[in-house]
């Protein structure tokens, strides 16, 4: 029998946890055997709200941590500005206090600021790969579905650590019994890890152009050092004026006012989701200056920059 514990961080997601306990407590009834046991913590032992205002209260103290053999950080929303040194501190104690650590959806943030992360392969939320990346580059980000590395595991959340947890219940029970548990939750089969955390551009866009998606995939890869047109048409095998068809008509904006839209929504997501400086995310996303940025922000978004950081660390 092993014990889980699960770490609930104030905003976490309902649908994070609920992936993630469900498939214990169905692996039980299908093996007709208590193979796995469950409790929650939080680090003020009080109950905790998730995002959608469900409340959860714990079932140990956080000083029981000992009689688990497994912890998983589930978090959610404003963790960016989550934790201090005694947390963090806790928790790298506690990491060695189990077997397997590990985290869901933006829980992987707090190991990597408690230093667990160092020299290893992670994952987290799709929104938050960026940031992660500039923020702990002595961290492997793959930002696949979930991740094994060691003794440590972490999953991009949602329904995906639904997938996690039946690879788990495989590797340590059998396929079969995972399979009898993924079919009791209508799931049609166990998602691998390297799949896709988000729809592909030709979905969200409903673009089918292949030389139009390309160049969109450039642009992607290259926010920090922003191609110029003419790079970018030849990157994308066709002519300036080709490309800037292309995007007038399948998104309404020139190639220079799309690029700077993805360059703003990653500002904005750096500035949500990180501690880098204003200057420090200015140049991550492609900017000369903060007040060239200043005034982009403020054209798109109604704010500067620092009113938008200010704005999301009072929420």
């Amino acid at each position: 029998m092993q014990r889980f514990g699960f770490l609930l961080i104030p905003g976490f997601s309902m649908l994070s946890l609920a992936a993630a306990v469900e498939p214990l407590r169905m692996a039980n009834a299908q093996a007709e055997e208590e193979l796995y046991q469950w409790d929650f913590l939080s680090w003020d032992n009080t109950s905790v709200n998730a995002s959608n205002n469900m409340v959860t209260a714990p079932t140990i103290d956080v000083d029981q941590v000992k009689m688990l053999d497994v912890l998983l950080v589930v978090a959610g929303i404003n963790v960016a500005t989550y934790g201090d040194d005694v947390f963090f501190a806790w928790l790298r104690q506690a990491s060695r206090q189990v077997d397997l650590l590990g985290s869901t959806s933006t829980g992987a943030l707090l190991l990597a600021k408690a230093k667990l992360l160092r020299h290893k392969t992670c994952t987290i939320h799709w929104e938050y790969v960026d940031s992660f990346r500039e923020q702990f580059p002595d961290v492997w980000m793959s930002g696949e579905l979930y991740e094994f590395d060691g003794s440590l595991f972490t999953c991009s959340g949602g329904s995906a650590g639904l997938d996690m947890m039946l690879q788990i219940i495989a590797d340590q029970h059998g396929y079969e019994l995972a399979l009898l548990v993924a079919e009791q939750y209508m799931h049609p089969h166990i998602r691998p890890p390297h799949q896709d955390q988000r729809m592909r551009l030709q979905s969200r866009l409903n673009i089918n152009n292949p030389r139009l998606i390309k160049a969109l995939d450039i642009m992607r890869q290259n926010l920090e050092a922003p191609l110029t047109c003419q790079e970018l048409a030849d990157a994308s095998n066709m002519s300036a004026r080709q490309m800037e068809r292309l995007f007038k008509q399948y998104l309404h904006q020139s190639p220079g006012q799309y690029y700077l839209h993805l360059r703003l929504e990653k500002t904005q997501q750096l500035l949500r989701q990180s501690s880098l400086s204003v200057l420090q995310v200015a140049t991550a996303c492609g900017f000369s200056s903060t007040s060239y940025l200043a005034r982009c922000y403020q054209k798109k978004y109604a704010c500067s920059p620092r009113q938008e950081r200010a704005r999301n660390s009072n929420r």
